[in-house]
């Protein structure tokens, strides 16, 4: 049986905070990571799409909240889940005003926003262990509720040897390691958006409690 997939990928709009997003009408799943930890590149992967997101070669440069609306085909029905890409952490180079009002648009977004299931954390597999990453981790555990899920996903997965490799599954068993180079571990992904959302059994192939979107 064929593994799920994006059919059709689209953006939407782009907001600087939750007053100007979209109407909170979907389920939606959120990537957040660090500047330069390949956001852009990890969601033009998932979604069969170059140019999907934009990346940019000044990380920081991208300091909206953009939505995409996705469709899934898998054992030939139809999901829709809304991607939504975050504005990049991490970065010095912006003004200091402008971070005090990115930090508290996305603050309210990530903590007030219903529509939000399934919190994709990207972090580099090269750097594990980062602080602000831990910090992101901690932050988000304090208010995540009961419908929603926090996921970690390691890029750049082929930066490292086969011994790395199994210290960092060691060291996060509930994690999934992608590399956007290779096109690897985004099934996983790609199974775990459709478990979160719409209670698809992975073993068996079927919805296993009702949908909702």
């Amino acid at each position: 049986m064929n593994a799920p997939r994006v059919v059709e990928a689209a953006f939407i709009k782009s907001a600087q905070s939750i007053a100007d997003s979209l109407p909170e009408d979907m389920s939606e799943v959120v990537f957040l990571g660090r500047s330069n930890v390949g956001k852009s590149s990890t969601l033009n992967s998932l979604t069969q799409r170059k140019n999907l997101a934009k990346s940019s070669a000044t990380p920081g440069k991208t300091q909206l909240i953009n939505f995409f609306e996705t469709r899934y085909l898998y054992n030939e029905e139809s999901f829709p889940v809304r991607f939504v890409d975050l504005p990049g952490f991490g970065y010095a180079k912006v003004s200091k005003s402008l971070k005090e009002v990115w930090q508290k648009n996305l603050v309210e977004f990530i903590e007030h926003r219903i529509s939000i299931r399934l919190f994709i954390h990207l972090r580099d597999a090269r750097h594990p262990h980062a602080k602000i990453d831990d910090d992101v981790e901690a932050y988000i555990s304090e208010f995540i509720r009961p419908d929603q899920r926090y996921l970690t996903v390691f890029t750049k997965i082929d930066k490292l040897n086969q011994k790395e490799r199994a210290k960092l599954k060691r060291e996060f068993p509930g994690s999934i390691t992608v590399s956007n180079l290779k096109k690897n571990g985004h099934d996983r992904v790609h199974y775990e958006i459709l478990r979160t959302i719409f209670g698809i059994d992975e073993e068996t192939k079927k919805p296993d409690g009702e949908k909702t979107v």
